[in-house]
Parts: structure tokens; C-alpha cells; sequence
């Protein structure tokens, strides 16, 4: 579990800065990187910043919360897919294979349904996402196999067909006119009325579950090599797989309550992480999460610049996610080993 010689990190880290800035001056009203950094440095010191009222209310105001939400959402999402890759020893394993994503998005629709708040609706997603995940994890202690990683998953493909099946009767009893345009849009996935409140709220959640997946880092690939060689080597199987489930399950629930459903993320970013960095978590997980800030900061960029209409990002994410996997898939083998 060596990884190259060469400061990646570093280069990543620069990277991700360089996209943070273009995303907050790029768009329909392009800000030159001089009036950002303006506008960010009076709001940090409590200075003037000497620009146009519009200037600091496009950045401070609508930018900002989006680009943060960008990062921390695609963050989010790859730390988690990188983990249940690990953890299932599975490299086809996304951050919904246990139902997380069609419990999560079943909560926001029952939301919009009853014309909740957008406090309501996101609380909804986040309580759906981590109730999908418990119900997988009790059939899965119900069902006693040799395997129990393979059940886990069978569950959780059973599960999500099923809240996905209740996903389908709000949408058919939804009013047509108001409602199924709402649940369309927000399960395509969007950041467009992302505010800074959202980010308050989700930025908590995602470090309590990332968190322990940091400090039990060494124990993820450790569990890479299997259940028996995991306990021969001194690892609780039993008390160590829910923790990480469970972490990995809370960031990903944060994401997509505030978010909606963003596909391939969670799938593609840990394969190109561990292309770069090798396959040891300890290097895999910052190089994930930089990476999917900084990915998702494309696709959010592309997605509010190519057309005139904003383009949901789920629609982007599955037009660059799958041609890329389907390469990886096809032309390199070391992300899969």
C-alpha cells in the first residue's frame, strides 16, 4: 500500500482552490478573481470592500453558499463511496447500494407531498436515508449466512426497489401541475436554492461521520482483506462493519437531503482517487474527498453555464460519470485492485 512519490495532495489541494475561485466568479454575471477576493477578505476582517453592491451580493449571497455546498456535497459522497468500496470489498458499490439515496429521496417527496417547509423536507430526507439503512441493517441480523456482506447488499437492492416503488405512487398521486415538477426536479438533484443555512446544517452531520472514518482508517483496510483475515489480525468484524456503515450512511443522508439524488460521484471519484494514491484508506479518503469537491464543482459550473436553463446536476453527473467509468472499466486494472 505504497502510494507515488509525488506530492498529489499538494497539487490537488492548489487545484480545488483554483475551481473554488473560478466557480465564484464565473456565470451569467462574471466577477473578476480581484472583486472576490475583495469581497471575501472585508467579510472576514469586517471591512469595506470596496465594490458594487450587486458585485457582493452575487457572491456573498448566491455564490458562495453554492460553491461550499459544492465541495462539501461532493466530498460527502466520494468519502462514502469510498468507504463502502472498502468495506464490501466492491468496487461497484456507490454510497446508495444500502438504500440510503430511495429512503432519503422518499422523505423529501412525502415533504413536498404535504407541502411541507424546506426545513421539513430536508429533515424528512435525512431521517428517510438513515431509516433505509437501519431496516437493511435488522434484515440483515435477521438473516444468519456465512456471508453476511452479501446479504447486506441483497437487502439493500431489495429495499431501495421498494421505497423506490413508493417514490413512483407519490409521483402518480402528486398534483401534476405544482407538486410532480417540484419531486422531477429535486430527484435529478440541484443546488440552485442551496442557501447558506443548508451548508450550516449539513457541514455538522458530515463530520460527525467523517470523523470516525478517519480514525478507524487503518481498520478499513484491514476489512479489505476479509472477514476471517480481519479477525486473525485482531478486528471486532461485528462492531466495527456498523460503525463504518453508519458513518458513512450519515454523510451521504446529509448530502442528499440538501441536494437531492447525484449519481456516480460516490462511484467514480474513489476509482480515480485510488489510480492516484494507491488503495491505502489512509491516503484514499483525503484524496476522495478533494477530489469530489472539486469534481462536482465542474459538473455545478458546467451546469449553470452551458445552457440557458439550468441543467439538474444528476443529468451531468451520469453524462461524464458513466463514458469515465465505462473507460476505467475498460482500460485500467489497477483501479480495481
Amino acid at each position: 500500500m505504497t502510494a507515488r512519490p509525488l506530492p498529489i495532495g499538494w497539487f490537488a489541494l492548489a487545484g480545488l482552490g483554483v475551481l473554488f475561485v473560478l466557480a465564484l466568479g464565473l456565470g451569467k454575471f462574471a466577477v473578476s478573481p480581484g472583486d472576490i477576493l475583495s469581497v471575501l477578505a472585508a467579510r472576514i476582517t469586517g471591512g469595506e470592500a470596496g465594490v458594487e453592491p450587486t458585485i457582493e451580493t452575487v457572491i456573498w449571497q448566491v455564490r458562495l453558499p453554492r460553491v461550499l455546498a459544492d465541495v462539501v456535497v461532493g466530498a460527502a459522497l466520494s468519502a462514502a463511496g469510498a468507504t463502502y468500496q472498502g468495506l464490501f470489498r466492491n468496487p461497484l458499490v456507490s454510497p446508495d447500494i444500502l438504500g440510503v439515496s430511495a429512503g432519503a429521496s422518499l422523505g423529501a417527496v412525502l415533504g413536498i407531498f404535504f407541502a411541507l417547509p424546506v426545513i421539513a423536507i430536508q429533515a424528512l430526507s435525512f431521517a428517510g436515508g438513515l431509516a433505509a439503512v437501519a431496516i437493511v441493517y435488522a434484515i440483515g441480523a435477521m438473516v444468519r449466512t456465512r456471508d453476511p456482506v452479501l446479504v447486506l447488499v441483497l437487502a439493500g437492492v431489495a429495499v431501495g426497489a421498494l421505497l423506490g416503488s413508493g417514490i413512483s405512487l407519490i409521483k402518480i398521486l402528486a398534483d401534476p401541475y405544482n407538486q410532480l415538477p417540484t419531486i422531477t426536479y429535486w430527484l435529478l438533484g440541484s443546488l440552485a436554492a442551496v442557501t447558506r443555512g443548508d451548508v450550516a446544517s449539513t457541514v455538522p452531520a458530515f463530520l460527525i461521520g467523517l470523523v470516525p472514518l478517519w480514525l478507524l482508517r487503518w481498520r478499513v483496510n484491514v476489512l479489505t482483506l476479509g472477514d476471517e483475515e480481519a479477525r486473525a489480525l485482531g478486528v471486532d468484524v461485528r462492531r466495527l462493519r456498523p460503525v463504518l456503515v453508519a458513518s458513512a450512511t450519515l454523510v451521504t443522508a446529509a448530502a442528499v437531503s440538501i441536494t437531492g439524488i447525484i449519481g456516480w460521484v460516490g462511484l467514480v471519484v474513489p476509482h480515480v482517487a485510488r489510480l492516484l494514491v494507491g488503495p491505502d484508506f489512509a491516503r484514499l479518503l483525503p484524496a476522495s474527498l478533494i477530489l469530489g469537491g472539486g469534481f462536482l464543482l465542474v459538473v455545478d459550473l458546467l451546469a449553470r453555464t452551458l445552457a440557458p436553463i439550468e441543467v439538474p446536476l444528476g443529468i451531468l453527473t451520469s453524462l461524464i460519470g458513466a463514458p469515465f467509468f465505462l473507460w476505467l472499466l475498460a482500460g485500467s486494472r489497477r483501479g480495481w485492485q
